[in-house]
């Protein structure tokens, strides 16, 4: 497996509404075609609607597979939204590289700035209004082709035609389609639940998701 991944595109974009309900969104992402920067908190020209739930250093960057796209246009009847990268408001767009693939705390190069692999995403409804599909972020979180997040070790710029270089693993056993499965599909298990507890290089809302769970003994918590 390579180390190196050609960029399809970074995406960013502005807080704008989302559908005809009044709600607004920072999921309009288009790609950029200049120089950005990287800050511990995402790409400088990048915005986030509600900071409770996304962004921050937990959640700076978030990745999404183009990979995933042909499924997503094989499942759902014809939406422009997955003609190009963006639809599901990620920043990074790559081919090759997926949940698999991925662990929890692996660290990637990309430009001058450093990311580390925090966590996977946790999709809410409002990719529902995005995509006109009333389970949409139900079908993301079943299916597994979430996408994931990084925190900002060090910040820095990123050109047009970067690579993300992976340069270190930390947890490798712990890819970000393991955490999945141990979140929504072997939900109970205790030994993989008190693993996940104890990860150091997991988000810590991750980590305490995983306390609950143990806490309520199989009583049924997501």
């Amino acid at each position: 497996m390579t180390d190196l991944y050609h960029i399809g595109h970074v995406l960013a974009g502005p807080v704008a509404p989302l559908g005809d309900g009044g709600a607004v969104s920072g999921m309009h992402k288009r790609p950029v075609h200049g120089i950005v920067r990287i800050t511990h908190v995402g790409i400088d020209i990048d915005a986030q609607a509600d900071l409770t739930v996304h962004g921050g250093p937990e959640k700076a960057i978030h990745h999404y597979p183009f990979d995933h796209y042909a499924t997503w246009r094989h499942e759902l009847p014809p939406r422009a939204l997955l003609d190009q990268p963006g639809a599901f408001g990620e920043n990074l767009s790559t081919l090759g590289l997926t949940e698999t693939d991925v662990a929890i705390g692996d660290v990637f190069r990309i430009g001058t700035a450093v990311l580390q692999v925090s966590q996977g995403r946790q999709p809410c409804w409002k990719l529902n209004v995005r995509f006109d599909t009333k389970d949409m972020a139900l079908r993301v979180q079943q299916s597994g082709r979430s996408g994931w997040y990084y925190r900002v070790l060090e910040e820095g710029e990123v050109a047009p035609g970067a690579c993300l270089e992976r340069i270190e693993r930390v947890t490798p056993a712990w890819s970000v389609r393991r955490i999945w499965q141990t979140l929504y599909v072997d939900r109970f298990d205790p030994d993989a639940l008190a693993a996940l507890a104890a990860l150091p290089t997991v988000a810590e809302n991750v980590r305490r998701q995983a306390r609950r769970r143990l806490a309520s003994r199989g009583a049924g918590e997501s």
